[in-house]
């Protein structure tokens, strides 16, 4: 798949008034990490519908927009920055409809049906008894448990996204990053410490679901159930105080 969106012609169509010639390409290129950081963060879930160069463009787009929204970057521009560059690839995977149909109606299925093992059973299953009632292998219980996390991304960033819409529609950048850190923070208040290192890890260091699981010597399938876990309890607290 080619980008739908040329990065350099758009740049050069539309130079910002608050930079001088030349100055928005200085600052992306040096920001340009914090692109590839975040890409390779999406790419596990993402790599079915758009390839990194194509990830990198957007998220490139998404870097910019906020550039021109902030202003002169500071040393809290680039956690105002993140939220960006993730809103953009995010927007144009759902505008893609990145997950096949079959693939969506499978995850509900097994949903549905680890959660009436649940009620059966009066507590949570463990792994070797949901892959018994459910008939799934290991590969195939990894992939559920990746695709509800990645859900739950989406549903926490366009929440985070909502809180920015909402509160700052004629702020200034570095408004709307005190915001997106208020939001962020009380979300975060309502999870136990665990759960709290999970979206820290994830939002704030910009890691992986992998690398996760590797700094909390953890499964990938116990890291992806965290991180549902924890992004489930910050989204209905941010859906309930909207």
């Amino acid at each position: 798949m080619n980008a739908a969106i040329d990065f350099e012609h758009a740049v050069a169509q539309e130079e910002h008034l608050l930079f001088a010639p030349g100055a928005e390409q200085q600052w992306l290129m040096q920001y340009l990490p914090l692109v590839k950081r975040i890409v390779g963060q999406l790419s596990l879930q993402a790599n079915q519908v758009l390839d990194r160069e194509d990830m990198e463009q957007i998220g490139l787009m998404g870097l910019l927009e906020g550039l021109r929204r902030y202003g002169t970057p500071d040393e809290h521009f680039a956690s105002f920055a993140a939220l960006r560059i993730r809103g953009a690839i995010l927007d144009e995977l759902r505008r893609l409809d990145w997950r096949p149909r079959q693939v969506r109606q499978q995850v509900h299925r097994t949903r549905d049906e680890i959660r009436k093992l649940t009620r059966q059973l009066g507590r949570v299953p463990s792994e070797a008894e949901i892959l018994e009632y459910t008939g799934l292998d290991e590969q195939g219980y990894q992939a559920f448990l990746l695709a509800e996390s990645s859900e739950a991304i989406e549903s926490l960033d366009a929440l985070l996204q909502d809180g920015h819409d909402q509160f700052a529609s004629n702020e200034t950048g570095i408004e709307e990053r005190v915001i997106k850190e208020r939001l962020l923070t009380q979300a975060l208040s309502q999870l136990d410490e665990r759960e709290r290192l999970v979206l820290t890890l994830y939002y704030q260091y910009e890691l992986s679901l992998k690398e996760i699981a590797l700094v909390l010597e953890v499964s990938d399938a116990r890291v992806c159930q965290l991180s549902k876990q924890a992004l489930n309890k910050a989204c209905r607290y941010l859906t309930e105080r909207n």
